[in-house]
């Protein structure tokens, strides 16, 4: 099978043939090439689900829609996001979605929570919110073998750094957000979870963490600034105004910035009211926000959409094709380019940059 349009490598824009043979990238060859562009298949490292499908109740069906929802607009590797959940749902999750996983509709779980800041609790469920316990760690571990990639920890919590340390030892990747923590603390969590050249990942950089400040600069200096942490940007024009997604993307560069969702189950759907962990949530115009407080409460938003707020914040289409996929699939150890012997997980976009086709292990979806 061969396609041809312009591709989005890490090294440039080219006009080429791809060749696709055994769910791999058998060539790449120059020539002339149809008038489309032709990227790596998005990789979602946060998403909470979406087409009114959840992934935050741990029920294998909703998951199962909200991944196909997903795979529509381009992501065709994501994690599979909880909100913080009693350790009751988190260890049905865990087995639920390993089916799923064994299968490639998921790539692994991400617990966003429960070991957060009642202060920086955003829209996750404070009635939920926990000092993190190795016991609750320690039995997931066993259940989840290799299926739990991702928790977000805030590391001012007592007992958050032997936490870190224990996720780390076996090989789950460490987030810091929904954090508090001084400078000096986020400083901490990250030299624990970076040892030994891991990469550590800050949840939602400048959503739910004390804002940053000239003589306390917090969490997002210390975040942005180690050459260790690659940032999670929410590119929805919600989120993030487009200025500081561009400044954040050019102090970082972008092979340590991820583009993610942070989608909800209301992404693609009708504006009304939705749930999120047990908390109601309002959408309008885009924008989901709890019913109670107000605060942003996920998105709505989709990779393919992601990509283009990035580029109509000034970002090169390169930059944000890194960020929406060959960065995050370095985060969960893969490589997601458009190059030989990598899987062909790819996006076909138009002029416009919106979805035409898109091909996961080879085969066309």
């Amino acid at each position: 099978m061969t396609i041809t349009g312009r591709i989005v490598t890490p090294m440039g824009v080219v006009e080429a043939r791809v060749t696709v043979e055994g769910g791999r990238i058998a060539a790449v060859r120059r020539g002339r090439a149809d008038d489309q562009w032709i990227l790596p298949g998005f990789v979602d490292i946060h998403n909470h689900g979406g087409g009114g499908y959840t992934f935050t109740t741990g029920d294998a069906s909703q998951a199962r829609g909200a991944a196909g929802f997903h795979l529509a607009h381009g992501t065709t590797t994501m994690l599979a996001s909880l909100v913080s959940s009693p350790f009751e749902v988190m260890r049905d999750a865990v087995l639920a979605f390993q089916p799923l996983i064994a299968e490639g509709v998921i790539a692994g779980i991400h617990f966003e929570g429960p070991y957060l800041s009642q202060a920086r609790c955003g829209a996750q469920n404070p009635s939920h919110l926990r000092d993190p316990d190795l016991g609750e760690l320690a039995e997931l571990l066993k259940l989840a073998a290799e299926s739990l990639r991702m928790v977000t920890i805030a590391p001012e919590r007592p007992g958050a750094l032997e936490a870190i340390a224990m996720l780390r030892e076996h090989g789950v990747v460490v987030a810091l957000g929904h954090t508090d923590g001084t400078f000096e603390q986020v400083r901490a969590g990250i030299q624990v979870s970076s040892a030994a050249g891991a990469t550590t990942v800050a949840t939602h950089l400048f959503n739910g963490m004390r804002p940053m400040l000239h003589r306390e600069p917090g969490p997002i200096v210390a975040l942005l600034g180690s050459p260790s942490v690659v940032c999670e940007l929410v590119a929805d024009g919600v989120h993030l105004h487009d200025a500081t997604l561009e400044f954040a993307a050019r102090t970082a560069g972008p092979e340590r910035v991820a583009l993610i969702t942070d989608a909800m189950a209301a992404a693609g759907m009708p504006d009304g009211e939705y749930d999120l962990g047990g908390l109601k949530v309002v959408v309008s115009e885009r924008a989901a926000r709890l019913k109670e407080s107000g605060s942003i409460a996920g998105s709505t938003l989709t990779m393919d959409a992601a990509l283009r707020q990035a580029v109509g914040a000034g970002l090169p289409i390169v930059e944000a094709a890194l960020m929406a996929a060959t960065t995050p699939a370095r985060v969960l150890g893969l490589d997601k380019r458009i190059a030989v012997g990598c899987d062909a997980d790819l996006v076909v976009l138009d002029g416009g940059l919106r979805v035409t086709q898109v091909m996961r292990a080879g085969q066309w979806h």
